[in-house]
């Protein structure tokens, strides 16, 4: 059985100040690229990895890759309690750390594998229960399960006392309040520079308990933002309206202290896509990734990016919203 798995954007969390009973809330844009394509079988006992594209990954990600199989694997056959051997092949693999969500969707793509390898069936809101995924963002869990622009709730107070990233935080996944279909003339190009890795692990932590809580006043800017400019723009499909939004949230609440963790490239790139007649552009979850929102100039904006790029290395990626979840398949 083989499962494909869109990306994900996190465009912003909502409110880390807490004071009006709840915390997190985010939003988030899935796409088709770069994507998880992953196939599991049965074996005897244990649990094998293979990379289809050994020889394009780099130790690090395969490292990350098999120790996050092996932990999902554990959690998943404890609930269903099982102890059969299985053996995994990565066929299509993104970058952990880049802001593009690969630690949700692979532990949920494996998940989702075994319980139907065992004839059960779940939705992803489920499964990240059992896997400890969707801590403080619910997008990643929702981008899995329905695609699409997505808003969710974040967390109540009492369920989610402390401001942690979704890696060291127990919390239920927030419960999903907004998802729109993406325009489909709408694109957008990615530019991930070969700069560190964004935040993560105790760095992650200490981030968010250093700066946290947010003043409150940044929090309803951002608020009043995202309900009455971003929506209403993709609800009516102006892009620039749309685009707009995603400019000012770079500046707004805890997406400021992300992108003031930066390289100085990352703010270069993205302004440089925006002279390049991006309508927005914007950096995803705590980065490297940015992303640009267009309708027209995909190429011109893709030539800045790798130009800006040049002295330190990237890639760029020009994809498109996936207005659905991830899909299984018996064949690749």
């Amino acid at each position: 059985m083989i499962i494909e798995t869109p990306s994900r954007l996190h465009m912003t969390l909502i409110d880390l100040n807490g004071t009006i009973g709840r915390v997190d809330g985010g939003v988030g844009l899935t796409i088709k690229k770069p994507k998880l394509v992953l196939e599991a079988k049965y074996q005897d006992e244990g649990i094998d990895i293979f990379f289809k594209e050994s020889h394009k990954l780099n130790e690090k990600i395969m490292a990350d890759y098999g120790r996050k199989i092996e932990n999902t694997v554990k959690k998943i056959t404890d609930f269903l309690k099982i102890d059969s051997g299985f053996k995994f092949e990565v066929k299509t693999a993104y970058p952990t750390h880049s802001g593009l969500g690969s630690g949700t969707q692979l532990s949920l793509a494996v998940a989702k594998l075994i319980l139907n390898l065992n004839d059960r069936d779940m939705d992803a809101w489920q499964i990240a229960k059992i896997v400890g995924r969707g801590g403080t963002s619910g997008i990643g869990v929702r981008a899995f399960d329905h695609g699409g622009f997505i808003i969710d709730g974040g967390h109540k107070v009492d369920e989610k006392p402390d401001f942690l990233p979704s890696s060291a935080s127990n919390a239920r996944p927030a419960p999903l309040i907004a998802r729109y279909d993406f325009p489909k003339d709408w694109k957008v190009v990615l530019a991930i520079p070969n700069v560190p890795a964004g935040a993560s692990g105790q760095n992650e932590v200490n981030i968010f308990q250093g700066y946290c809580p947010i003043k409150l006043d940044e929090v309803q800017k951002l608020s009043h933002l995202i309900l009455m400019k971003m929506m209403p723009s993709l609800v009516e499909e102006d892009l620039d309206s749309f685009g707009s939004a995603v400019n000012e949230i770079q500046n707004t609440g805890f997406k400021k202290i992300e992108v003031g963790f930066q390289d100085s490239v990352i703010n270069e790139i993205a302004q440089n896509l925006r002279n390049a007649g991006a309508a927005g552009v914007g950096m995803s979850s705590f980065g490297p990734t940015i992303y640009a929102v267009t309708d027209t100039n995909t190429k011109d904006i893709s030539k800045v990016a790798q130009s800006t790029m040049n002295e330190i290395g990237g890639k760029v990626i020009v994809t498109e919203a996936k207005n659905s979840g991830a899909t299984l398949k018996k064949e690749f």
